[in-house]
């Protein structure tokens, strides 16, 4: 089994865990690893009913065996499961440690749920990350099939794709319909292809709702569904400067595989490299920050006369600036972050990243690097 990153740090805290990522990401193989006592899990639906309809069952199961660590999965099924969670680590004398996962924050969020303020730490899961997979990340395997362990780690290409054509089904299907996040399923399987046809793309809420034939209303109301259930962000462009910048966000999902997946193609055509590849950086950054619980926030900058620099990232008082180039990198292509120094002087590093490179070097003050360096920069900081 692969071993994750995170997995010492929820070993070791001192405070129960709230594990939140999205669907198949390995949060249930990761807490199962860390050998809970006890191990209940919601997304079975025998479960699933006994504890919705026995309000008591989970007091009683610890009274009666006493476990030092428990494991609930899919949390998000019962928010309300949380205030008896709480009801025990306040009043009982030796209560246990708590290993909760879920894949909807949405659900969390609508269900009023308790999140135990003080009494639980709440850390991210996405895909691999850079050290997990040891430094050796394969970035054209990781543009077609992403970076869920599943996919990725199999030697068999067709299955690997049939995994990832079915997460959007699933996805539809398990996330969407049983949990009622929208009654217009139809709908919102129209709006997921054009969206995910855009992705990586400053969005045009008009231009998605005429595409998808359904209200602009529902684009936005669609959109928090996406990003509240994990499967996609949008990101801002960067507010702190004097430029006159570009107001609507782009949207990432938070994996190339799943992206390919929606859209039934896993080439990497000169039309598909570029973006499949900011895409990649965008995942790696997100699962390397998650991996490290490192607290950072991702932008992008483009100015209204043209000026883009494809990520910023921003870590306490410092900021780095990241432009992707899927070919080979030359120094005509420091332009654009050397005119964005001008609107931000104190920049701490700035780098220009391409699978091409296999060795990081220098043009003036830019960092040239592949994906790993990258990552492993931003992991050290």
């Amino acid at each position: 089994m692969l071993n994750r990153m995170l997995a010492e740090t929820l070993r070791s805290s001192p405070k129960s865990i709230l594990l939140l990522g999205p669907r198949q990401v390995g949060k249930s193989t990761l807490l199962k690893s860390l050998k809970p006592d006890l191990k209940i899990n919601l997304s079975l639906e025998s479960e699933y009913m006994q504890f919705l309809s026995q309000a008591e069952r989970l007091p009683s199961l610890i009274l009666g065996q006493n476990p030092k660590s428990v494991f609930i999965d899919e949390i998000q099924r019962i928010p309300s499961l949380l205030n008896t969670i709480q009801a025990i680590i306040d009043d009982f004398s030796n209560p246990p440690k708590f290993y909760l996962s879920g894949s909807s924050a949405r659900k969390l969020k609508r269900g009023n749920a308790n999140l135990l303020p003080g009494r639980i730490f709440i850390y991210h899961l996405s895909g691999l990350c850079n050290t997990e997979l040891q430094d050796r990340i394969d970035p054209y395997r990781a543009m077609s099939l992403g970076l869920l362990p599943e996919p990725y780690l199999s030697e068999n290409q067709k299955f690997a794709e049939k995994l990832l054509r079915d997460y959007s089904a699933t996805y539809l299907v398990e996330e969407i319909q049983s949990e009622a996040l929208t009654r217009d399923l139809q709908g919102f399987s129209r709006f997921l292809k054009v969206l995910s046809a855009m992705s990586g793309s400053i969005l045009d809420y008009t231009k998605i709702s005429n595409k998808s034939n359904v209200s602009r209303t529902s684009v936005i109301r669609f959109m928090e569904i996406l990003e509240d259930t994990l499967i996609a962000e949008r990101i801002y462009c960067y507010p702190h400067t004097t430029a006159e910048i570009v107001k609507h966000p782009k949207l990432f999902f938070f994996d190339t595989g799943v992206l390919n997946g929606l859209l039934g193609n896993f080439g990497i055509s000169e039309d598909r490299v570029g973006n499949l590849f900011e895409h990649l950086v965008y995942a790696l950054l997100k699962n390397s920050m998650y991996a490290n619980d490192i607290q950072g926030q991702l932008y992008f900058f483009r100015t209204r006369n043209g000026l883009e620099v494809d990520f910023l990232l921003e870590i306490g008082d410092k900021l780095y600036a990241i432009e992707v180039k899927a070919d080979s990198v030359f120094e005509s292509d420091t332009k654009s972050l050397l005119a964005f120094q001008k609107y931000c002087p104190n920049l701490e590093k700035c780098f220009i990243v391409s699978p091409k490179e296999s060795l990081q070097r220098k043009i003036g003050s830019i960092i040239i690097c592949g994906i790993s360096e990258l990552v492993k920069e931003i992991e050290g900081l």
